[in-house]
């Protein structure tokens, strides 16, 4: 049957069809119809949109991307600007050893390709940040290369279309087996869009359209009515809440108190509010003397390992008080939108108090 599926029933051209009628309009994305008309994709676009798009939606994704393209337009542009000024462009986006390994990434192929990114699997693999999945998604996309590429939406589409219950993780393997067997080698770039497409729009995890999808007559979890059910799931463990401490200093004149955390670690290299580590008994350590008060309320964040529980204090100090950790950031050069979204979040408490 499964022979049968990738030889006959589920052909590419039937989803090509679709993808040529139907394909979401992305700013980073060049049409079916301009691709057609030989307009190129731009590697540098199609690299930035994937590292943007890592665990986090296309909604949340376009004005960041908009904003680092007008800002950066090429990848030699982004490889000369200040880590700062990055990481405050990138700052709400999650993730934030995605923005360290953008720079690194930038200026390696800068200085080791001549600001031209590789056009193979194998040597985008060798650039920082670049793992399997976007290593096959540049090649597809970029230089329409046949590598199979697979993110959650196809992962979706692949175990309805094969009607395969082996529950996530565990299902990857097979999927990426599956995904490979499917991938054509005229227009996988497209294809891989088109995959992707049909995932966010018709084969969506909750209420799939099945009577709107290309792919209908052959799919397997819709002849058997699983498509709902699937892909199956291993249930993820119950994540373990952690507290800290964090201390927001305002000086006489309006200069707020920050520090920039280390490159390594959870918000690498981002501006911060001074404060313990997370853990479950913080130690109150505040980074300058001061009559500290604390704010109503806390502030709650969920990372990916982890719930976080904040308590926030804070101050006003006078101008000639130096600070044990961090240093005052004039009032002119803050802006909150720099701040991680956690560190945002506790801002905001302050400013609302």
């Amino acid at each position: 049957m499964r022979d049968e599926i990738v030889a006959n029933g589920a052909r590419a051209a039937e989803l090509l069809d679709w993808y040529d009628r139907h394909a979401r309009v992305l700013p980073w994305r060049v049409s079916p119809q301009d691709r057609a008309q030989g307009v190129v994709p731009d590697p540098y676009r199609i690299w930035l949109s994937e590292v943007m798009l890592q665990q986090t939606t296309v909604a949340a994704v376009k004005d960041y991307f908009h904003h680092f393209t007008t800002r950066w337009p090429t990848v030699t542009a982004l490889a000369e600007a200040a880590d700062g000024d990055v990481m405050g462009e990138w700052a709400g986006l999650g993730y934030y050893a995605r923005a360290r390994n953008l720079l690194k990434c930038a200026r390696a192929v800068a200085s080791e390709y001549g600001g031209v990114f590789p056009d193979s699997h194998a040597e985008l693999l060798k650039l920082p940040g670049i793992g399997p999945y976007t290593a096959a998604a540049i090649a597809a996309i970029a230089f329409d290369r046949p590598e199979p590429v697979m993110d959650g939406n196809v992962e979706r589409v692949m175990a309805r279309l094969f009607d395969i219950h082996t529950p996530l993780p565990a299902a990857k393997p097979e999927l990426a087996e599956l995904t490979a067997l499917m991938t054509p080698a005229r227009r996988p770039g497209d294809y891989a869009q088109a995959v992707m497409d049909l995932g966010a729009t018709i084969c969506t995890p909750k209420s799939p359209a099945c009577g709107i999808c290309p792919w209908r007559s052959p799919c397997r979890a819709r002849l058997e009515g699983t498509a709902p059910e699937l892909p199956k799931k291993t249930p993820k463990k119950a994540k373990p809440v952690r507290h800290g401490l964090i201390y927001i200093a305002r000086r006489v004149d309006g200069a707020m108190l920050l520090e920039r955390r280390p490159d390594k670690g959870l918000l690498g290299g981002m501006l911060g509010w001074p404060g313990s580590d997370w853990g479950d008994a913080p130690i109150d350590t505040p980074p300058i003397r001061a009559e500290w008060h604390t704010l109503g309320g806390e502030v709650r964040h969920t990372f990916t390992h982890f719930h976080l529980k904040l308590r926030v204090f804070h101050a006003t100090v006078p101008m000639d008080r130096r600070p044990a950790a961090g240093e005052f950031l004039d009032q002119a050069d803050f802006r909150p939108s720099d701040l991680p979204t956690v560190m945002r979040k506790a801002y905001d408490l302050w400013r609302d108090r």
